[in-house]
């Protein structure tokens, strides 16, 4: 009886053991399926991007978008009328780079700026000041872009570069994403560079901004994704042709009147590669910089 309850003991935890076992494996396979399933979403049309820059724009327009791969029509025509055709696509597609990288680089200096002072200063209605932050980020654009538009054309900056980059110079999200991710450092790092005699300019140079490299990697990401797509504002801002962004430069391939789906589809296909570029550059600092704004220490 004594070895029957000995073996009866021992079996016990081995079956809840496989049991909890079984249930992981059972968890991860589920998981796995789930993330296999939203790959497949997100490549997909990107899958049709790729293989619809390769067909006529005329079998486009006769039979739509679809997935087959029919080589006897798949040429690279539409390449060739990219790059010695007679349109403005690389016109927009430089000033998109342009207005991209300067608003991009002013965003991530100013909102770290303002993410450093609130997170490792003290002053008056800092609390306030921040709890306003976090609800411009829950304000619509939309709402916004009323009051916006009418002050930019009191200041004379319609259909101008400055005009687009003066409204997103500061973001509140990044803002925020770099004040949590400052809360993590202690202040005595900032006191040492104190007592080296490090100025305060100094001491945000010199000593937070090599701490910051992972997190300006994934707001830089982040805001030259928002940047190079943005749409909206750049539409309301800009009137001549010659200053269109890519966003805008591809809508207008669509009129009433006749569509360019040669130069859309391709052009669309080209318009992916600065923004992977990107991505690729700064991946290993990505994961990083989005999860140390939330553990301490």
């Amino acid at each position: 009886m004594a070895n029957l309850n000995v073996s009866t003991n021992i079996e016990k935890p081995l079956k809840k053991k496989a049991i909890r076992n079984k249930k992981r494996l059972v968890l991860q396979v589920l998981v796995f399926a789930l993330f296999l399933i939203l790959s497949c979403i997100i490549i997909i049309p990107f899958y049709i991007l790729v293989i619809s820059s390769f067909k006529p724009g005329n079998d486009l327009i006769r039979y739509g978008i679809n997935l087959k791969i029919e080589l006897e029509k798949m040429s690279l025509d539409n390449f060739i009328f990219l790059f010695t055709g007679d349109h403005q696509y690389f016109t927009w597609f430089f000033n998109s780079l342009f207005l991209t990288a300067v608003s991009v680089i002013i965003t991530l200096f100013v909102c770290a700026a303002v993410g450093y002072g609130f997170s490792m200063y003290d002053f008056k209605f800092k609390n306030f000041l921040f709890i306003c932050v976090l609800f411009v980020m829950m304000v619509p654009f939309e709402i916004l872009m009323v009051p916006m538009y009418s002050q930019i054309i009191d200041m004379g900056l319609i259909d101008t570069y400055t005009g687009i980059i003066l409204p997103g110079i500061t973001s509140a999200s990044t803002i925020f994403f770099f004040r949590q991710y400052l809360t993590g450092i202690p202040r005595d790092l900032i006191n040492a560079g104190r007592i080296d005699g490090a100025s305060e300019y100094g001491i945000f140079f010199r000593i937070i901004i090599p701490i910051m490299k992972p997190a300006f990697a994934a707001m830089a990401i982040l805001n030259t994704m928002g940047a190079w797509n943005n749409l909206l504002w750049p539409l309301l801002v800009l009137k001549s042709d010659t200053k269109f962004t890519l966003p805008i430069g591809l809508n207008t391939l669509l009129t009433p009147y006749g569509n360019n789906y040669d130069l859309l589809i391709v052009g669309s296909f080209f318009s992916v590669i600065p923004v992977l570029i990107i991505f690729l550059c700064f991946q290993k600092y990505f994961i990083d910089g989005m999860t140390a704004g939330a553990v301490k220490g």
